[in-house]
């Protein structure tokens, strides 16, 4: 009998076409109508906008809507991750969007991000786009650089920091769009929220591992850094969010680099083929734990209290509200993380707080709120719980396996390269960081006791 080679499998796929309102889309391809299914909010968009209208603006932040339109449209196989997701879209300048530098540099982002095949094409507007109302902001002088913005307890903590090394040297880009912090930054203040929405281009968005993400928060703060002439972007996750993603990985799931430095380099040399603009994407809490970084923002920063205020879950709105108000879950990798951290850095927070108010509790469901629909707690949601605590617990065991000894040396190599420093020194912070993360994570479930649900799922804890 004759051996042959099995035929590669096809890549789930797509086509996507961006089009100004009344234009057509290639046969078939998805039609993603400007206006309809990117919808710009021209209030919005105005603190994109200075003393010169750049079309170029515009014309990138359509680009990050597609590519989150692109990302979440088609679903990931069961069994694989890879996709092929091909985008046209229109712009403005199409010389410089088809420059071969800027599409390959483009294209490398995308891929090593997403774990996909991305083809992204380029053509020329029918009508351009009318400049929004100009001159309406100013910036201070000497900006040396920016800081992308949310409700998330890093940006909370890591901006109060910043503010006090830089002053007003920093400028905060808003990454959110309805969340209650953009009221506590000043009127008329530039980039105070995305200023885009999407729409799905079928009835639902159907995938959520939203990889792209990274991209849309590392564009806009490119772009706010091109704008304001400063030449760092301040990255606020500590080592566990930036490079505990990559390090512990569930299943067949690609590696997550949507806050790596290995994904950032690859942005900083996008963004200067692009804008022309050379950008360093900095992370001032790359070899800490958040708890160490909440510990130390609480120490040094007057209105410490405010972290309180902050918001880490990833759960929708529908899916953990009590008695008709809205909680953090306390049970996803964010919450658990955020958890962990506040236990670390000696604080409390009201059981309120969370869904999970009692996570000392024996079983997974009575560690729920009395009142929180038992309906809702399905087997899913308790597979995403165990998740979240099984990546805490996982990172915890990296520096104590043999078996990992190669990751760690390959991320310490390839960090190295990354932020120009010594292999040797960086494989000592990340061991160290790494070490931290063990410590706090076996205290966090030691105060728990030996009943809790979550010391059940947990292994590295002795």
């Amino acid at each position: 009998m004759i051996a042959t080679e099995k035929a590669p499998l096809s890549l789930p796929a797509i086509g996507i076409d961006v089009v100004e309102r009344g234009a057509g889309c290639r046969k078939g391809s998805l039609r993603c109508e400007i206006g309809a299914h990117i919808e710009f909010s021209t209030a919005r968009l105005e603190t994109y906008c200075f003393a010169e209208w750049e079309p170029i603006v515009y014309d990138a932040l359509l680009l990050a809507a597609a590519v989150e339109i692109g990302d979440r449209t088609l679903r990931r196989n069961a069994t694989s991750w890879e996709r092929e997701i091909e985008l046209t879209i229109p712009v403005h300048e199409t010389d410089r969007w088809n420059d071969r530098r800027v599409t390959n540099a483009l294209h490398e982002a995308l891929n090593f991000l997403t774990g996909d095949r991305w083809q992204v094409g380029f053509r020329k507007r029918r009508k351009s786009v009318e400049p929004p109302a100009q001159g309406r902001f100013s910036l201070p002088e000497g900006l040396t650089a920016v800081m992308p913005f949310s409700d998330g307890l890093d940006s909370r903590i890591v901006a109060g920091l910043m503010a006090r090394e830089l002053g007003d040297k920093l400028i905060r880009v808003r990454l959110g769009s309805k969340t209650a912090d953009a009221q506590s930054l000043p009127r008329k203040h530039p980039f105070t929220s995305v200023p885009y929405r999407v729409r799905s281009t079928t009835r639902d968005f159907v995938e959520s591992s939203a990889r792209s993400r990274g991209f849309k928060f590392a564009l806009l703060s490119g772009l706010a850094a091109y704008l304001a002439k400063a030449g760092h972007i301040i990255v606020p996750e500590s080592g566990q969010g930036a490079l505990g993603p990559a390090l512990v990985t569930v299943g067949q799931a690609y590696e997550d680099y949507r806050s790596h430095p290995l994904f950032t380099d690859r942005m900083e040399v996008f963004l200067a083929c692009l804008l022309g603009h050379q950008v360093r994407f900095q992370f001032p809490r790359l070899w800490y734990t958040k708890g160490e970084t909440l510990a130390k923002f609480i120490k040094e920063c007057e209105g410490s209290s405010r972290w309180q205020d902050t918001w880490s879950c990833w759960q929708q709105t529908r899916q953990v509200s009590v008695d008709k108000k809205k909680r953090q879950c306390g049970i996803c990798a964010a919450c658990m993380l955020r958890r962990m951290s506040v236990h670390a850095a000696g604080l409390t927070e009201p059981a309120q707080t969370y869904v999970w108010e009692n996570l000392a509790s024996p079983t997974f469901n009575d560690g729920a709120a009395p009142s929180f629909p038992r309906h809702k707690i399905t087997g899913k949601l308790k597979q995403y719980a165990i998740a979240g605590s099984l990546h805490l617990d996982h990172l915890a065991g990296l520096p104590s396996s043999p078996a990992n000894m190669h990751t760690l040396n390959l991320t310490a190599y390839q960090l190295g390269k990354s932020l120009d420093l010594p292999q040797s020194d960086v494989q000592e912070k990340v061991l160290r960081m790494l070490k931290q993360h063990g410590n706090e994570w076996k205290n966090f479930i030691a105060d728990l006791g030996h009943n809790s649900f979550i010391a059940d799922w947990a292994i590295h804890v002795s």
